[in-house]
């Protein structure tokens, strides 16, 4: 069961609606959950393509999708693999620049700010540690976290964050709630045997 999260929720609806107590694990994801990050990325990686290859890149898409590695590939499908890796070390030189584009998820944030002081409360991101400690930082929630999992390879397998996370705190699935916002994580959660405890915004 995955519960919609909807703008009208108040924290303590929010709180019925999952029954939050003192022992329940809180996963939380970063981009596109906790933090909007769509927008500061697509500058970053536009500015970057500009600077290697001359080409000034505007997307007929919206800006606030998501742009990534496999983005430049559609758009350039010959791109040679020295320019390639130039564009990705461009885009994480410039992307503190734009980290004034990036938001918060309000009710997420009160969330993690109410229970961070008496609950376990674990990042589980697919960002590099880096970037995810930049943006973290930025938004004064670093020290929130009681644990923190970043990206585990730097090649673009993905590993099933939450299995990770459950085995590393050796944590039971049925005591974890997760707030994420990408359906194919939502199914590694369920992987994970996260049944029931997932929200997604």
């Amino acid at each position: 069961m995955i519960e919609k999260y909807k703008d009208t929720l108040s924290i303590n609806e929010m709180n019925t609606l999952l029954k939050i107590d003192s022992t329940n694990i809180l996963f939380f994801d970063m981009d596109g959950t906790l933090v909007d990050t769509n927008h500061a990325n697509f500058l970053s990686y536009t500015k970057a393509i500009k600077e290697v290859t001359n080409v000034e890149y505007y997307s007929s898409l919206n800006i606030h999708k998501r742009f990534t590695r496999k983005t430049i590939k559609k758009i350039f499908p010959d791109i040679n693999q020295i320019d390639f890796e130039k564009i990705i070390e461009h885009k994480n030189k410039l992307y503190k620049n734009y980290l004034f584009k990036t938001k918060l998820n309000s009710l997420f944030l009160e969330i993690l700010q109410k229970y961070s002081k008496t609950n376990t409360t674990v990042l589980v991101t697919h960002s590099h540690k880096d970037r995810a400690v930049m943006i973290l930082k930025y938004h004064r929630i670093f020290d929130k976290f009681t644990h923190k999992f970043y990206k585990q390879n730097e090649d673009n397998r993905r590993v099933n964050k939450f299995e990770y996370a459950l085995k590393y705190l050796d944590v039971p699935a049925t005591s974890v709630i997760v707030f994420e916002n990408e359906d194919i994580e939502i199914n590694q959660a369920l992987t994970a045997n996260i049944p029931i405890n997932i929200l997604q915004n």
